[in-house]
């Protein structure tokens, strides 16, 4: 099958021929139908905390049908349309038998999605309904990262919300917040790249003045933020959160940042701030994202800015290392 691997760090991926998968015993087949090009792939070539290795697959945002069943698969049939939870987990255990599948002891990362083939496990499928498409399906993933997110800050209705970057997750946390009742949602970035796109997801302001990033917000927001979201993952971004949430206000974090970070705990500790970490979703906000979209949510496909076919991975990969006007861009491999 053709597919896109990763060749090394800093170094462009290759659109190459590899092995069809085929089903080990528990497992199926999917001929991907769509994968989003996520921010995180995009740091996963360029920094070794990642740990991918030559002739890997990345791609963990994709949906397409089910094609081929491993022995004893009865969950899933040949045919299915089905968005793909990429968090292995074994189905069994307390945690997945929750929905909490990243705490069970099987857990790991699902990619395989630059690619016409990946192979998953019947418990990681989710159905599409029939108005859903193949590209809703793979919006789903960093939909609900944003919800877990918001779930885990305790965001209130009536709460003013800051979002700090404008990439599909900050996007989405905008959406979120809105939906779920927040006062004002202001997103905060260092260039107007998405400034119309967030607006229209959510946003009451959008903010640019690196020269004063903390006057700023607070003016658009009309006082301190009760929760900041860090949706960017570099170094000060805690501690200028620290300066533009409130007393007891909340900074969560869902930016992926490998590298040391510094922030005056003091700062902190004298506004009793909660800093509160998200990673992943459970699978109640991977069915809450799906549902959003089923009742007519239009507003998260407004992230989609293009469409690609595999063999143009490599080039537009390199090129969205790079900040453009382009937001979420889908693969279809087929």
């Amino acid at each position: 099958m053709k597919a896109v691997t990763f060749q090394g760090l800093h170094t462009p991926l290759k659109f190459e021929d590899i092995a069809d998968p085929a089903p080990a015993e528990g497992e199926l087949v999917v001929k991907v139908g769509r994968c989003g090009i996520c921010g995180s792939d995009l740091h996963m070539t360029e920094d070794a905390a990642y740990g991918c290795q030559h002739g890997d697959v990345l791609g963990h945002e994709f949906a397409g049908e089910v094609v081929a069943l491993g022995k004893g698969v009865t969950e899933r049939k040949v045919g299915d349309l089905v968005s793909v939870i990429p968090l292995k987990s074994c189905g069994h255990c307390e945690h997945c038998r929750k929905g909490e599948v990243q705490w069970c002891s099987g857990f790991g990362l699902q990619g395989g999605g630059y690619a016409e083939y990946a192979v998953t496990r019947p418990n990681q499928c989710v159905t599409l309904p029939s108005g859903l498409t193949l590209a809703d399906g793979a919006l789903i993933e960093p939909l609900a990262v944003a919800l877990h997110g918001i779930n885990l800050s305790g965001m209130k209705t009536g709460d003013r919300v800051l979002v700090l970057g404008a990439g599909p997750i900050g996007l989405a946390v905008a959406f979120w917040a809105r939906r779920l009742g927040a006062a004002r949602v202001v997103v905060q970035d260092i260039a107007r790249f998405q400034e119309g796109r967030a607006l229209d997801m959510g946003a009451d302001a959008f903010v640019v003045d690196p020269a004063d990033p903390v006057g700023s917000a607070e003016r658009a927001l009309g006082g301190k933020a009760d929760i900041v979201f860090e949706c960017v993952g570099l170094p000060g971004l805690i501690a200028q959160g620290v300066d533009q949430v409130r007393p007891r206000g909340t900074i969560l974090l869902l930016g992926l940042c490998t590298r040391p970070d510094t922030f005056n705990s003091f700062a902190m500790l004298s506004k009793e701030v909660r800093l509160v970490t998200s990673a992943f979703f459970t699978v109640q906000e991977y069915e809450a994202a799906l549902a959003a979209l089923e009742q007519g949510a239009l507003a998260p496909r407004l992230m989609v800015t293009g469409t690609i076919p595999l063999a143009d991975v490599p080039t537009v990969y390199e090129a969205l290392k790079k900040r453009t006007e382009e937001c979420k861009v889908m693969i279809a491999p087929l």
